[in-house]
């Protein structure tokens, strides 16, 4: 199966819900005219689909391997990331202070759906350079930006996040990685292993972004952050020795074998420097910069292979011929026709279009952000970000598993063996929900610094601003349109009623609030998914009766087959037994 960037979607997305034109008229964004950004993604597109996609298949069969300490990547790699380097493509959302090409970020959300979507284990080198890039310009020293930004931002180097531990994951207040002063510089000492692209020989150097223990204070407070090269690097900008980074396994992986996961360490055959980003004590606040950036880059991933699936299995639905259909008595109808296969091919498209919606709203955000006119409406906006960006982690990458599995489930059979490409599919998509964190942590930081800690200000500032869809909805004489603002209306006050009720749960019994803060995540994902989609169906008026027929059939769809899942997320939030804690109410496991 060949992917294709629905661009044609991405951009009516980017026009019709982002306000892209508008968006043109503020200043630094001159350049990202609709005509102009529509140009962008087709060139785009061809590079991908000319030199990524194929290598989605070749990946997966021939994996990354550690041979003699060297890490080499799958036949093709390191070509198809010189032509995306070589684009400029890397740097395309970034400010053209430090070299970028200065595209508006949601414009980059579609770049980056394009990439994820035709070879996802491809696309996570770049994406982890692009938050490594951004880290860098907001706290690196001027001294550090020119050492690194430039090589950065042209791809001749690429960059990682270095957090995880054996004894340290999710909790990274557990991380012994030490950084000791010595000089100017700190050494390196400790190991880290999941490191994404931590090694590889598409770059000649890669820079490590390290979180370490610079102090014996408890927990988050004595960490820092470092930039750790895998070489040394000379002061006229020539690379040196190696730094003693030493890759010592890749981890054999479920899926997206293509990309190297390595088990790095630091120090351990002699001195390693690092160099320390911002100040002391702050690491975890800074990297925060880093993963926050990857998360809302992890959603569009989801959003990416989502769609992959949807196209394979709409393309295998429309050619794999099989019975007959219920309207027919003639033999040998595609399983497209078969009414199942055509709910399961609505659902996957349906759930796409409200994920790019949503995804691509969050993007904007950070847009927003960055040409905000006051600190009022910064403020705004950035609680607007943080709002959205579990649920687009957490909500769009659930999403992408289900789709995933559909996608096999339309295939039947075929779909349980290789060669179809559904299989791997599935297994790529899996991942998506776990790292940068699971959607369990998504949730509760949803829940706990979202919505609990503002005592649900943000969140009902939205859920007002969906209410004003619900009159546009009421507006219209179309049995569709009152479908679609019924559902919305009811998302709507099921959120409300979630938020209320979740605090004062909270306050009684915080366990209890947390253990549906996964069903208020899913609840969330779901009513800000029809909200997307009922401004497409909204905007689509204006267009020809194709897009309108299209877009309208979309939501109606989502509103009628898939919104019906709130009543459920709400009786889960409000049940009053408090049965998920039944087994275990004071964190006893009654299972022996």
């Amino acid at each position: 199966m060949t992917y294709a960037p629905p661009v044609a979607d991405m951009m009516f997305v980017l026009q019709n819900i982002c306000g892209l034109e508008e968006l043109s008229q503020r200043a630094g964004y001159e350049h990202a005219h609709p005509d102009s950004v529509s140009e962008i993604l087709d060139q785009a597109s061809r590079m991908i689909r000319k030199s990524v996609a194929p290598l989605n298949r070749v990946g997966d069969k021939q994996g990354s391997n550690l041979v003699d300490d060297k890490v080499t990547t799958p036949a093709g790699w390191k070509a198809a990331y010189e032509d995306y380097a070589e684009g400029g493509w890397i740097a395309a959302s970034c400010d053209t202070a430090i070299g970028g090409m200065g595209l508006p970020h949601v414009v980059g959300a579609a770049l980056q759906e394009m990439l994820q979507g035709a070879n996802m284990a491809f696309a996570l080198c770049p994406m982890l350079s692009q938050a490594a890039i951004k880290t860098l310009s907001l706290i690196g020293t001027k001294e550090q930006q020119d050492q690194f930004l430039p090589r950065l931002l042209s791809g001749e180097w690429t960059g990682t996040m270095v957090l995880t531990e054996p004894q340290a994951g999710s909790d990274l207040a557990a991380v012994r990685t030490r950084a000791e002063r010595d000089g100017d510089d700190y050494r390196i000492t400790g190991q880290k292993i999941f490191i994404t692209y931590g090694d590889h020989d598409l770059t000649e150097n890669i820079v490590h972004l390290v979180l370490a223990r610079t102090s014996a204070a408890a927990g988050t407070k004595g960490l820092s952050l470092m930039v750790v090269p895998k070489f040394v690097v000379n002061r006229n900008g020539s690379l040196g020795p190696t730094n003693n980074v030493k890759c010592v396994s890749l981890e054999h992986k479920l899926g997206i074998h293509g990309s190297p996961t390595a088990v790095l360490t630091f120090g351990e055959h002699g001195t390693c420097r690092g160099q320390l980003l911002g100040e002391e004590g702050r690491g975890l606040e800074y990297m925060f910069i880093m993963m926050n950036e990857a998360r809302l880059s992890v959603g569009i991933q989801g959003l990416g292979i989502a769609e992959r699936a949807y196209q394979t299995a709409k393309a295998y639905a429309s050619e794999r011929v099989q019975g007959r259909s219920v309207d027919t008595t003639a033999q040998g109808s595609p399983i497209s026709h078969h009414p199942d296969v055509h709910r399961m091919l609505m659902t996957m498209r349906a759930k796409c279009e409200a994920m790019r919606g949503l995804a691509y709203v969050a993007a904007k955000c950070l847009d927003s952000v960055d040409t905000s006119a006051s600190d009022k409406e910064r403020s705004y906006h950035m609680a607007r970000l943080g709002l959205l960006v579990p649920v687009v982690k957490g909500w769009c990458t659930e999403q992408a598993c289900e789709i995933a599995s559909l996608c096999i489930q339309v295939h039947g059979g075929m779909g349980y063996v290789e060669e179809t490409g559904a299989a791997q599919i599935f297994r790529d998509a899996r991942i998506t929900s776990i790292y940068e964190g699971t959607t369990g942590i998504q949730a509760n930081d949803l829940l706990g610094r979202k919505i609990l800690r503002d005592n649900g200000v943000a969140a009902k500032r939205l859920i007002g601003e969906m209410r004003i869809i619900e009159g546009d909805l009421a507006d219209r004489s179309e049995r569709e349109f009152q479908v679609i603002g019924a559902a919305l209306t009811e998302g709507n006050n099921a959120l409300e009623t979630a938020i209320d009720t979740l605090a004062e749960v909270h306050n009684r019994r915080p366990q209890e609030a947390y253990a549906s803060a996964m069903n208020f995540l899913h609840l969330f994902g779901l009513t800000t998914g029809c909200w997307v989609l009922a401004r497409g169906a909204l905007a689509a008026s204006n267009h020809e009766p194709a897009i309108l027929e299209s877009k309208l059939g979309v939501a109606h769809f989502y509103a009628g087959q898939i919104m019906p899942e709130v009543n459920s997320r709400l009786l889960a939030i409000a049940d009053p037994s408090a049965s998920a804690l039944a087994l275990f109410p004071n964190h006893e496991p009654a299972f022996a």
